[in-house]
């Protein structure tokens, strides 16, 4: 589902919007991840897991021909990312206890999300990859990324977390 502002900036010739639109929203995932991790007293590195996103997006890559080398890169920023904002929440709760998560949202949930996001994520991938690849890929994933930042209202450490999410996608 696009937003009423990817739609605009989307209209307005902005190639990496929806891209770095669902990257972001893969990213706010973290919040909900973290809290069921706090509760349930999960680890917030999940090898399998992550294991098991990098091997489906490089099969979505595969048949979208889009070289699946490239696709585990980015993935691999974007979990780091995502992984990093986990760290950051359980660091907080551990700082005060009482701002932890008292009840556990459904990570089956939140990972069927992160399912859709991913294959969100490829396909808009297939389609801008000249863009992607081309000289101009800094100044659109700026541009996306200042929109996307306004348009979502993030905060520091979510402007943080996607410049490392989204530090691989322009490659010569």
């Amino acid at each position: 589902m696009v937003s009423a502002a990817g739609s605009a900036a989307a209209q307005g010739g902005d190639a990496l919007y929806e891209l770095v639109d669902a990257a972001t929203e893969r990213l706010q995932t973290a919040d909900a991840v973290a809290a069921s991790k706090w509760v349930n007293g999960g680890p917030i590195t999940d090898p399998v897991r992550a294991q098991q996103v990098l091997t489906a997006v490089s099969v979505d890559a595969q048949s979208s021909g889009v070289p699946t080398d490239y696709v585990t890169e980015l993935f691999t920023d974007q979990i780091n990312a995502t992984e990093a904002i986990q760290y950051s929440r359980f660091s907080w709760w551990k700082l005060d206890p009482s701002a932890g998560p008292t009840a556990a949202p459904d990570l089956a949930a939140s990972r069927a999300q992160i399912d859709r996001l991913n294959r969100r994520m490829v396909d808009e991938i297939a389609q801008q990859w000249p863009v992607l690849q081309s000289a101009d890929c800094p100044a659109a994933l700026d541009t996306a990324k200042s929109a996307v930042t306004g348009a979502r209202g993030l905060d520091p450490l979510y402007r943080q977390a996607l410049d490392a999410a989204t530090r691989s996608y322009c490659q010569p």
